[in-house]
């Protein structure tokens, strides 16, 4: 049986008779999820890493579960070594993390059948690599979904204000009215934690209502980066033409995160004419991203074009009256009283995360909950100090690329150039590390600031640089005048 933390409560082992999770190894196993969801991001975590069951554990040997053989050998290649190491370091016995297809049978030791070989069209796409440790998608990994929405995200539960109005009026319009002259596509852009996702699956929710006139529409959501490994897959199974004809069956598609698909050509080929064809037939398209159209370099032209031809609708960073009604807002939802001087003092410290300002405020209403006492500005300040600290100086990377630009008297391009000359990779690797310290950012977010790098090459420049300074007390003390120049 599955339980709501991901935990199967009764598995069998490949050595022993069946078990009972215990809460101690649940509690860890909440705590690595934890960090791995910090460390790569709620879209890449939601995409790949959330369906992962935990099983048991056999002698040093973790078993965790994943409900196919695609996802399977995804997480074992990108994941599998950090998986491990978070393991050992919440319990120094387990050795290894064991990553299995659940649906099969546990414990039978009988090897998976063997991939086929990659296809020429996968080779001149450049996609072997990827396609090698794919492994063989079942078909229902290739179907378009609705994906997974947040109860939350409804138009009931977003607050309006003067730096977002504008994008949850047009949000409300393509909900009521989709396909509707001048906002197909509808395309949302702003910074992280400013409400497109909030907002995206509130279109969803409202086009997917049974009780909806006309009956509820066929809704495609997924991620710019889902869109990218189910063409992947497609084109592994030798099935592109099945995808197509999926993906343009459906009424409204929904891509967020449109900035994953920068300099994928043969992915952004694909998604070009997917848009056509569905524009054409009278269905809706909704785009997230970071930036507007026209500040997304790296999107072929045409790309770009189609993309400013409907609604462009921006979210601002919010304002303090904006950020106490969201606060107020969320505590009526817990139900708990929040007094003015901790909302005004919450409001006032986090400016710039909707998603930390709600964190900040669900840390202070679970520990109110669980020793009953009230929430005070004291309170706030201790449990907080960590938020706090990380608001008091706010580093950007491009400041960070420059400081490290300037001290090794390398080119600020050098920093998301292809370039692997070490006097070039070493302080490229500084600055990846410094972004990990010095900033919220996650991993696939600071990679792709680095000429689009992958979320690993991020890990690996960070794992990097901390060994580099355990032994070299030189390097340490520039890192440590770079760190101190930053945050100073």
């Amino acid at each position: 049986m599955i339980n709501d933390n991901g935990i199967d409560g009764d598995a069998a082992f490949p050595n022993g008779p069946s078990r009972q999770v215990d809460p101690q190894l649940a509690s860890i196993w909440a705590r690595v999820r934890g960090r791995l969801q910090a460390e790569v991001g709620d879209v890449e975590y939601r995409n790949w890493l959330r369906q992962m069951t935990l099983i048991g554990v056999d002698g040093d040997e973790v078993t965790v579960h994943l409900p196919t053989r695609f996802l399977r050998d995804w997480v074992r290649t990108h994941y599998g070594n950090r998986l491990d190491a978070l393991w050992q370091a919440e319990s120094p016995t387990i050795r290894r993390v064991d990553i299995r297809v659940g649906t099969g049978v546990r414990g039978t030791g009988l090897a998976e059948s063997v991939a086929p070989a990659i296809t020429p069209l996968a080779a001149s796409l450049g996609l072997g690599a990827v396609l090698a440790n794919a492994g063989t998608p079942r078909a229902d990994d290739r179907l378009p979904d609705l994906g997974t929405l947040d109860p939350r995200y409804s138009f009931a539960n977003f607050v309006v204000g003067k730096p977002n109005a504008f994008a949850q009026a047009c949000a409300q319009r393509v909900a009521e009215r989709p396909a509707s002259p001048g906002f197909n596509p509808l395309f949302l852009y702003g910074g992280v934690g400013l409400g497109k996702t909030h907002l995206m699956h509130a279109i969803a929710w409202q086009l997917t209502d049974p009780a909806r006139p006309g009956g509820p529409a066929t809704v495609a959501y997924m991620s710019a980066e889902k869109f990218m490994y189910r063409f992947i897959a497609a084109i592994r199974s030798q099935s592109t033409m099945e995808f197509k004809e999926q993906l343009r069956s459906v009424d409204v598609l929904m891509i967020d995160d449109l900035q994953f698909l920068i300099n994928k050509d043969a992915t952004q080929d694909e998604f070009f004419h997917t848009f056509n064809a569905l524009v054409e037939s009278g269905k809706q398209i909704v785009i997230s991203a970071d930036k507007s159209p026209s500040d997304l370099s790296g999107l072929e032209e045409r790309v770009r074009t189609r993309l400013g031809s409907g609604m462009v609708a921006d979210l601002h960073a919010t304002t303090y009256e904006l950020r106490i009604s969201i606060l107020e807002a969320k505590a009526a939802v817990a139900n708990v009283v929040v007094p003015p001087k901790v909302i005004e003092f919450l409001a006032h410290k986090i400016t710039t995360n909707i998603r930390e300002l709600e964190g900040a405020l669900n840390r202070l209403v679970a520990h109110a909950n669980l020793f009953g006492r009230q929430i005070t500005l004291e309170s706030a300040h201790e449990l907080l100090h960590d938020i706090l600290k990380a608001h008091e100086r706010r580093v950007t990377i491009e400041e960070i690329q420059r400081k490290v630009s300037e001290h090794w008297n390398i080119r600020l391009s050098d920093m998301s150039s292809p370039r692997r000359a070490r006097a070039v990779a070493r302080p490229r690797q500084v600055a990846m590390y410094l972004a990990k310290q010095l900033t919220s950012r996650s991993l696939p977010e600071i990679g792709r600031k680095f000429g689009n790098r992958d979320h690993t090459t991020v890990m690996h420049a960070v794992s990097r640089v901390a060994e580099l300074m355990a032994v070299d007390p030189a390097f340490a003390e520039d890192v440590e005048l770079l760190r101190r120049m930053l945050e100073g």
